[in-house]
């Protein structure tokens, strides 16, 4: 087992790894970054005995990944999740990512990344045009879990939220006490 300050070093690596694949609409290398069944050996079990797809032959939900995308419900299992990044791809001309308040800390197997995002994405083109559509930005907060693999640290989780933009009017409190 590796150092702790060289296990934080890699996780870092790891999630920096995702938002760029993301940025460069690289999915080949998006989808080599997320936990697969055949990451984990010997993973731990967390099946509910009476839920009757927990014993289904090959089911592991121990093992299985789970996306949150702002706005989206809960993601459940590679293809799930990876057809959403997919789709995401597929329809946005430009992504960008800056990263700020990345925290990362690690026990044992088991990595948690929490981070603000701050996006700047843009669209398609206008019909008739070679411009990229307009640039929106976006603030984000997310938490990534990660899992030790003999192969480096995957993406097991991803949980991403929006942070309500203030209205920069401020709000007094005309109310007697």
């Amino acid at each position: 087992m590796s150092a702790p300050r060289t296990d934080v070093e890699e996780v870092a690596r790891a999630n920096t790894a995702f938002y760029e694949a993301m940025e460069r609409g690289d999915f080949e290398e998006l989808s080599t970054l997320w936990l697969a069944p055949m990451d984990i050996d010997g993973a731990e079990h967390t099946a509910d005995p009476a839920d009757p797809e927990d014993l289904e032959e090959g089911t592991d939900r121990g093992t299985e990944v789970s996306c949150v995308h702002p706005g989206w419900p809960v993601l459940t299992g590679r293809g799930e999740v990876l057809r959403s990044y997919a789709l995401i791809m597929a329809n946005t001309e430009y992504i960008q990512f800056f990263l700020t308040d990345v925290h990362v800390s690690v026990i044992s197997d088991t990595a948690l990344v929490t981070c603000t995002e701050n996006i700047l994405s843009g669209g398609p083109a206008p019909e008739d045009s070679d411009e990229l559509g307009p640039l929106v930005g976006q603030l984000v907060v997310a938490t990534n879990v990660f899992r030790r693999t003999s192969e480096g640290w995957k993406l097991w989780s991803h949980h991403a939220s929006p942070v309500l933009a203030e209205s920069g009017e401020e709000e007094t409190d005309d109310s007697p006490s």
